[in-house]
């Protein structure tokens, strides 16, 4: 496979169907480890490096990348009616917590995720807005990009007019390397629809997760 299409399975940019359109090779994970680690001039006969190759592929397979293998569509799943008589109101579940893996360095990052839509015709399970989240954050993903792309999908898969994503994070990137910030923490926003346009929604959105604090 050539490096120009690796690149275009792995951008986050991409709709979900193009970017899930493969199973990670562990085999071709596992022999790339072996070649790093060659590299870098590790000891492979340490006997605490002689599964490490294929552990490793595992658990990128299976946990860091396993995003690239489902879809906003299929992470939130089964929706239902809206109740009746809604009108914009806000459905808001905060404190989800996540990791995801910097696509600069490799480096994990994870903290709490603050989700916001508002509904529309349907509503979908609080536990799916987890697995949204994962959905993405499952990839080689940057921080604001991942607060993006899951506002965006609320507003594209649930047609809710008010969807936001707010995230504070831990990065191993400015924690462990260059300035070595060790107690630094990152925060962005994503805002669509109304809760972009509107500082009232916005403040009504930000009064319920600082009371969820």
């Amino acid at each position: 496979m050539g490096n120009a299409r690796v690149l275009r399975q792995l951008s986050p940019g991409l709709k979900p169907s193009i970017a899930s359109a493969s199973k990670p090779d562990r085999t071709r994970m596992e022999a790339a480890i072996v070649a790093f680690l060659r590299a870098a001039k590790v000891n492979l006969a340490d006997p605490n490096l002689r599964l490490t190759p294929r552990r490793v592929a595992k658990v990128w397979a299976l946990e860091f990348l396993d995003g690239y293998l489902r879809s906003p569509d299929e992470a939130l799943g089964e929706t239902y009616p809206a109740p009746k008589g809604s009108s914009g109101e806000l459905v808001v579940v905060t404190h989800l917590r996540f990791h995801s893996t910097c696509p600069h360095h490799l480096l994990p990052y994870q903290g709490m995720a603050h989700v916001a839509y508002a509904p529309a015709q349907v509503v979908v399970g609080f536990g799916q807005l987890s697995a949204l989240i994962d959905c993405f954050a499952h990839r080689l993903i940057l921080q604001e990009e991942l607060a993006r792309q899951v506002a965006r999908a609320l507003t594209r898969v649930l047609g809710s007019p008010s969807a936001a994503c707010v995230i504070d994070a831990e990065q191993a990137c400015l924690r462990l390397r260059g300035h070595r910030q060790s107690e630094a923490h990152t925060h962005v926003e994503a805002y669509e629809g109304r809760l972009r346009s509107s500082r009232h929604l916005r403040a009504e959105l930000w009064t319920r997760i600082r009371g969820a604090g």
